[in-house]
């Protein structure tokens, strides 16, 4: 018997493709954004559409913005409440 150094039965091992030292390209997620009937709110929301063009490393400075905008919003609201919309009240 003569060995060939291969197992007979077997076959080699398939290689494998090297994997991409490139990162994937920015991908839009597809997130619809409806508007909400608040300019400022909606300006904040359309900024989010933003970070989709950007590389992941990039979104946090523009999720820090929106929300940053979303607060000064909402601390606007608190400081002009007359202006809020008013939810009913059954007792009138």
């Amino acid at each position: 018997m003569t060995d060939t150094g291969e197992d007979a039965g077997t076959e080699p091992a398939a290689e494998e493709p090297a994997e991409s030292a490139e990162p994937a390209a920015p991908a839009p997620l597809g997130v619809p954004r409806e508007p909400t009937g608040l300019p400022a709110v909606d300006a904040l929301l359309e900024r989010l559409g933003e970070a989709d063009d950007l590389p992941a490393d990039g979104h946090l400075a523009v999720y820090e913005d929106v929300h940053r905008g979303l607060r000064a919003e909402l601390t606007s609201l608190d400081a002009h409440p007359a202006s809020a919309p008013r939810p009913h009240d059954p007792r009138s």
